[in-house]
């Protein structure tokens, strides 16, 4: 079987295909102290669990008597009361660069884990689920597919890895979550040739709790077939859901009085409750009220009460975040103070209308395929919508059908299918050629350095989830000491095959910014090895080193984030 984790911000959710069927797999999970009950969302929040907390055995699962901490609904629901035992938006916290992902940071109070160990335990809980509800296919016999944003830096994606690999993962690989979301709209409609055609571009908006995600997915014609081909993957943004339940906290912070952090945080939990009830399908209520409670003796007689406002929230979130702005308007810098709390680095702009526009530029898509929670939302679809109209000569067409919150999952289990043949691939081929510099055997001449070759490592076109050997003889490894990997790119040499070694670095070739490694091993070691190059769903290129003995070395370089050396 193909499993297919979504491994959201504020939900997780998770499909599986068997026999070419994509379907969700409900989650068991705890709801309320002493019930475990079959969910198709996990909720991504970790409860720490005092001695006072829950009734002894009320945590218990079917797998674990005992648990260490609380996964899921349960957890959400008694986070909102006491927030400073509650793990949120650790996804979030896993791709700062500011911070040591691995150290304890979350939550605001004592214990504390890290946002490895958090991704680490939502990945594990899906696991044992598994394995007790399918004790006949073993979780770690599947082939799964974890998805993250596209715009997740190397570290994140790494260290996704690593959750997945102590979650007791043993085969996994890594799909972006926009890209799932369009397989996951080509598996419900098998129709899609005759809703799309040659010359459509698809914008696909996916805006989760904690990022913002922009892709555009060209149509191409080839030999007679329609063909599906990513040209363009926005940059990071930590823009969603969770800035959006914090601006509603903060307005209604204003009601209360001021706050201290912790019932801050307690409220920013609550009003995500509030806002998803004001926002679902078919709600008319006109508010939704909320209540802080008191601490110590004053539990209940020192509660706080507030209500959202339906009429304020579309004030709020409409115009903050979804503005009607100039197709030309970018995002604004904001002047920032000097010394600063370590804490997820939001984007300095919160309108996401600005980020769109600068992502588009002067592209015109035809199509928009929405995903994410925030876009369950009808108010925030229509306005996009609007906005892309008043920019765009033609209308754009949404592509509709598709269940938001489970979409991601799905794509990436239908995604799992296309990888054996048994669905639509969306094409990301090269669209430059890569080299590596190859040091020349040549005598040490005063002043000057060696010269060097240029070894082609990755051809044009290569597609990204594939791998291929070097068929080049073998060259020496550095060890044990630091040492540089150089590589070059060209757009215009399309026809040198991998392994074609040049005996200079022509004037058509680009040089990218070095890899400075210490590669483990003796000393000052050349080790004989033969290069194999995987460029990966995520759009890695990793170059393998492979000494005789089976020894491996791994390289990687982010092909989108390729800044070049003037």
């Amino acid at each position: 079987m193909i499993i297919g984790i979504d491994l959201g911000t504020t939900n997780s959710a998770v499909a599986c295909a068997a026999d070419d069927a994509v379907s969700v797999f409900p989650v068991p999970q705890l709801v309320s102290p002493g019930e475990v009950r079959e969910e198709t969302i996990l909720p991504s929040f970790l409860f720490l669990p005092g001695p006072a907390d829950f009734p002894a055995g009320s945590t218990s699962l079917p797998w674990d008597a005992s648990p260490n901490y609380v996964v899921g609904t349960l957890a959400q629901r008694r986070g909102a009361e006491n927030a400073a035992r509650l793990v949120s938006s650790a996804k979030s916290w896993l791709c700062h660069s500011g911070v040591d992902r691995t150290s304890l940071l979350l939550p605001p109070g004592d214990p504390r884990l890290s946002p490895l160990q958090a991704s680490t335990q939502y990945l594990d809980h899906v696991r044992r689920a598994w394995d007790w509800k399918s004790p006949g296919l073993p979780f770690d016999r599947q082939q799964v597919l974890v998805t993250v944003p596209a715009s997740f830096d190397a570290v994140a994606r790494e260290l996704t890895q690593r959750a997945a690999a102590e979650a007791g993962y043993r085969d996994m690989l890594l799909l972006e979550e926009p890209q799932a979301a369009f397989y996951a709209w080509i598996e419900r409609h098998p129709d899609w040739r005759d809703r799309v055609r040659a010359g459509d571009l698809i914008l696909v908006v996916d805006i989760g709790g904690g990022t913002t995600d922009f892709t555009l997915i060209a149509v191409r014609d080839q030999s007679g077939e329609l063909v599906l081909e990513r040209v363009a993957v926005g940059e990071h943004i930590l823009l969603g859901g969770d800035n959006m339940d914090l601006a509603l906290a903060r307005h209604l912070e204003q009601q209360l009085g001021r706050l201290t952090s912790l019932q801050l945080h307690q409220l920013w939990q609550r009003v995500r409750f509030a806002k998803e009830q004001l926002l679902e399908e078919g709600s008319t209520a006109s508010e939704a009220p909320i209540t802080l409670l008191g601490s110590g003796s004053s539990l209940i007689g020192g509660s706080l009460r507030a209500k959202l406002l339906r009429d304020d929230l579309h004030r709020l979130v409409l115009e903050g975040f979804f503005p009607l702005v100039p197709r030309t308007e970018r995002p604004q810098r904001a002047r920032r103070v000097a010394l600063q709390e370590l804490g997820l680095p939001y984007a300095a702009d919160p309108a996401i209308t600005r980020h769109l526009g600068g992502f588009l530029g002067d592209q015109h898509p035809t199509h928009v395929l929405f995903n994410g929670g925030v876009l369950r939302a009808t108010p925030i679809r229509e306005r996009l919508l609007d906005l892309l109209n008043s920019w765009l000569p033609k209308r754009i067409v949404p592509l509709v059908g598709e269940d938001l919150l489970h979409a991601v999952a799905r794509g990436a289990a239908y995604y799992g299918l296309a990888r054996t043949g048994r669905g639509v691939r969306i094409h990301g081929g090269l669209s430059r050629t890569y080299y590596v510099g190859i040091e020349t055997a040549t005598p040490a001449v005063p002043g000057l350095p060696a010269p060097l070759k240029a070894l082609t490592v990755a051809p044009f076109g290569m597609e990204e989830g594939s791998s291929l050997p070097v068929p080049a003889p073998a060259f020496g490894l550095i060890t044990g000491e630091p040492a540089e990997f150089r590589f070059f790119s060209s757009p215009t040499r399309r026809q040198d095959p991998s392994g074609a070694l040049l005996d200079e670095i022509p004037d058509d070739l680009e040089e990218l910014a070095p890899v400075q490694v210490n590669l483990p091993g003796a000393a000052g070691e050349v080790i004989p090895v033969s290069l194999e190059t995987v460029i990966t769903e995520t759009g890695v290129l990793e170059l393998w080193c492979v000494a005789r003995d089976r020894r491996r070395w791994k390289l990687e370089f982010n092909l989108r984030a390729v800044p070049v050396i003037p």
